[in-house]
């Protein structure tokens, strides 16, 4: 089974920016048939549901976005590292939440219950 690892997070002014990695074990990003999975974010602010941020393509030609993120985060694989990251700039405080990385099998997906594997969470403040 894929283990995905999270680190970073924290607390970061309005306008700053944060780096978040996800390290994936018992699966090589590079040894796959490069369009065979996908990575996701999701994203858990206090009293609601699980949503979807941002997910890339095993080969990294697709990738989505929600609305609310649009041209401020980006989604990245070192598939050297076996690392995904989401690099969020101009963070403003409604982006406070949770954020999970995850991986699935096939192609990208905007869906929550597709997806396999998650990491353990990290926490994104963001003060005003």
């Amino acid at each position: 089974q894929v283990q995905l690892v999270q680190s970073g997070g924290g607390l970061v002014q309005a306008g700053g920016s944060l780096k978040l990695p996800c390290v994936a074990s018992n699966f090589a990003f590079s040894s796959y048939t490069m369009s065979s999975y996908a990575m996701g974010w999701f994203r858990r602010a206090p009293g609601k549901e699980r949503d979807f941020v941002a997910a890339i393509s095993g080969n990294d030609i697709v990738t989505q976005y929600a609305d609310s993120v649009k041209g401020r985060f980006i989604i990245s694989k070192d598939n050297a590292k076996n690392t995904v990251f989401l690099q969020m700039n101009s963070l403003k405080p409604e982006d406070t939440a949770i954020y999970y990385c995850a991986y699935k099998p096939g192609i990208t997906s905007r869906a929550p219950p597709d997806y396999d594997s998650w990491g353990q969470g990290t926490q994104v403040t963001v003060s005003s």
